[in-house]
């Protein structure tokens, strides 16, 4: 059975096989190899995934969900049409999806997967990672970080040795890494990141920046007409990636409302979120212990990397221009589909070794009796440790005649714990002394998987205890089968039926964002294709006429940079 490597991104989820000696990405079932990270249930309460899913953010977005994955491993639901979700539950669907996908493509059955997660993901996150993918009928054994597979794909394609910089960049999270390379060691050296920035940034601050430009126009708008304004915002975004300016055009009630956009105007916008990009960046080289002279590279991946304002921003504050040897939106994918070759210990990648670091501190908690605080952080792994790794320290009692020490367990930066992470607790007795004479030794070893075992043992008593740490959301096996039951039983339409819904929710996000003849043209276009699909036409009578309906989206659903500025008629 294969093992196949997935990317399971906050906008795009792609997945890959090593196979003859190299990464092959898989196909969805629309031909294409990245499927958008959102989640829709429809009138009939089926579940919608990918491109289908994506048109109805705008059409229906209290029915839809996107950029989940910046929630996982936090109490946050979402209500879509009655349904209620996790963001490990939205992540699940994807990666069945993507399951389904890469068994179609192997012919072989597909029960294990690598994948890969920002590198400043805690242990909740991680582990309800993993959860998802237990919950999508996958085994997850290897979590991997978006950076180091970054690093490895550029390591495995141009064999360059020397010291990178990675920047991750993608639609919810930034990861920059510092990495050394040199011959077959991939070595990570300091890992920094914000889990709550990335072109979705980018997006809401342009939408704003629109909405000051037109005061009161915001007032007037529902959600939906909100959520096109969004997405016009995004493809602004992305016109601007192959030309110097675009026009942000959105018509409400018959009112045309107007912004010229240029790659500078986006600079002055997003200058509080390139403070925070510059902010991380600083952060990864001081903990590496690295200026940036020493740096040989900066490696920009992801999807948000494309920018032109990105790429330009960086090369103002480092002096070195980034490099896309690897397609952005590919390179963290290949990177893990290697570590599935290196885990097949595959001889094409076998001699590969690549290291990894602790992103966060873990400690306990101790007495300081100077501020009578019992909350005061000990680290005993720091940060950017390198993995795997033990350490111990000892601890002595604080109180006369004791008979227990609490050992809590936390994941963080702050002094005082209440600010850091809870993972766990192991209670150990000791013997009835004067406080400072009883001792209990605790290790923290944590592995290449961010496994975390605790091991707490009493000098006097000679009394230990050992536990596994993986964290405090974890589900047991009864509600991993009850969730995973729930799972099975949801609806999803038939995996040939994509491509007509996808046409059809593209048709009705058009009918909702166009007005008078236009309009009208698109609900009789419709309704040409609905009718051959619903008497359940002959297949060569389908395709003619989803062609059909596929070049007139096309001739009509045209970015505004086409229309506006490249001599088209509006």
């Amino acid at each position: 059975m294969a093992v196949i490597g997935v990317d399971l991104g906050t906008t795009n989820s792609l997945c890959c096989v090593w196979k003859d000696g190299g990464c092959v990405l898989i196909p969805n079932s629309l031909g294409e190899y990245l499927t958008p990270s959102v989640v829709s249930v429809d009138e009939k309460r089926e579940i919608l995934t990918g491109k289908a899913a994506r048109e109805r953010l705008v059409t229906r977005p209290q029915d839809t969900a996107a950029s989940f994955k910046q929630f996982m491993g936090t109490d946050k639901t979402y209500m879509l049409n009655r349904l209620r979700f996790h963001p490990e539950d939205l992540s699940a669907i994807i990666l069945r999806r993507l399951k389904e996908d890469a068994e179609l493509f192997l012919g072989e059955p597909v029960t294990e997967a690598v994948i890969s997660v920002p590198a400043y993901f805690n242990n909740n996150q991680r582990t309800m990672t993993k959860i998802a993918g237990e919950m999508a009928g996958l085994t997850v054994e290897r979590i991997i970080n978006e950076p180091s597979a970054a690093a490895l794909a550029y390591r495995h394609k141009t064999g360059a040795n020397g010291t990178y910089l990675v920047v991750d960049f993608g639609g919810g999270t930034l990861d920059i890494s510092v990495v050394e390379i040199f011959e077959n060691i991939v070595d990570i050296i300091a890992v920094a990141g914000d889990n709550h920035l990335g072109g979705d940034n980018i997006d809401q601050a342009l939408a704003e920046a629109f909405y000051k430009r037109h005061p009161g126009l915001k007032d007037k708008l529902s959600e939906t007409e909100k959520a096109s304004v969004l997405k016009m915002a995004e493809q602004s975004k992305i016109n601007l990636s192959f030309a110097e300016q675009t026009m942000m055009v959105y018509v409400h009630e018959g009112k045309t409302y107007e912004m010229v956009l240029t790659n500078q105007l986006l600079a002055d916008i997003c200058a509080p979120i390139l403070a925070k990009i510059k902010a991380v960046l600083l952060h990864a080289l001081k903990d590496s212990g690295r200026h940036i002279s020493a740096i040989d590279e900066i490696i920009l991946v992801g999807g948000s990397g494309k920018m032109p304002v990105i790429k330009e921003y960086l090369t103002y504050i480092t002096g070195k221009t980034p490099r896309n040897d690897i397609d952005p939106d590919k390179a963290i994918v290949l990177g893990v589909g290697i570590v599935t070759g290196i885990k097949a210990r595959d001889k094409h990648v076998q001699d590969l070794i690549m290291t990894d670091i602790c992103p966060f501190t873990l400690g306990t908690n101790i007495y300081d009796p100077a501020s009578n605080d019992a909350d005061i952080f000990s680290p005993i792994i720091e940060r950017n440790t390198s993995l795997p790794v033990s350490q111990a320290h000892t601890y002595t009692t604080v109180r006369d005649f004791q008979t227990q020490v609490v050992i809590n367990v936390y994941q963080g930066e702050s002094m005082s714990v209440k600010n850091n992470l809870l993972l766990g607790t192991i209670t150990m007795p000791v013997p009835s002394m004067p406080a400072g004479k009883a001792a209990v030794v605790v290790r923290f070893t944590y592995d290449i998987n961010g496994i975390l075992e605790v091991d707490v043992t009493c000098l006097q008593s000679g009394e230990h205890q050992s536990k596994l740490i993986v964290t405090n959301h974890n589900l047991s096996d009864s509600e991993l089968r009850e969730r995973r039951e729930i799972m099975s039983r949801l609806k999803t339409p038939p995996r040939e039926q994509d491509q007509n819904r996808f046409l059809l929710e593209r048709g009705a996000r058009l009918y909702e964002e166009s007005t008078g003849a236009l309009r009208e043209l698109v609900a009789y276009e419709m309704s040409l294709l609905s009718s051959v699909l619903e008497r359940n036409a002959h297949v060569s009578e389908i395709e003619m006429a989803r062609n059909r309906f596929m070049q007139f989206l096309n001739s009509v659903d045209r970015p505004d940079e086409e229309i506006y500025l490249q001599g088209g008629t509006p």
